[in-house]
């Protein structure tokens, strides 16, 4: 009989590398839901619906910060990337109910300067 002196560690490299792949996909979702934004409590607002469309994520923060889908970006940057979006594009925006209103509107401003009217404001149902 054959003395094996070394260990296989081709299995063992696999395992590692399907370890890391599901690491890799639940980071994701975690950095997602990661936003330090506390909505606004309503009682008499409408479930949201969900669909197969595209939404583009904008979010607010209580500093006055803005999200695109989840990244950082300052003001020039919101400005520029509302220019490339198509009119129907359809917006989902949550905003910090400890936002100034100023940043709040300056927000709605730029999104009615580009026409960008497919607007869907989150909240959180009492």
């Amino acid at each position: 009989m054959k003395r094996v002196d070394s260990m296989n560690v081709i299995p063992l490299i696999d395992v590692m590398l399907v370890l890391l792949a599901i690491v890799l996909l639940t980071a994701s979702f975690i950095v997602h839901d990661k936003l330090d934004i506390e909505l606004p409590k309503t009682e008499h607002t409408q479930s949201m619906q969900q669909d197969n469309k595209k939404h583009q994520f904008l979010a607010l923060d209580h500093e006055g910060k803005i999200y695109w889908d989840s990244q950082l970006i300052e003001k020039e940057q919101f400005k520029n990337k509302l220019a490339e979006l198509n009119k129907e594009t359809s917006l989902q925006l949550k905003v910090d109910q400890a936002v100034e209103f100023g940043h709040f509107v300056e927000m709605i401003d730029q999104l009615k300067h580009h026409q960008l009217d497919n607007l869907t404001i989150l909240t959180e149902r009492h």
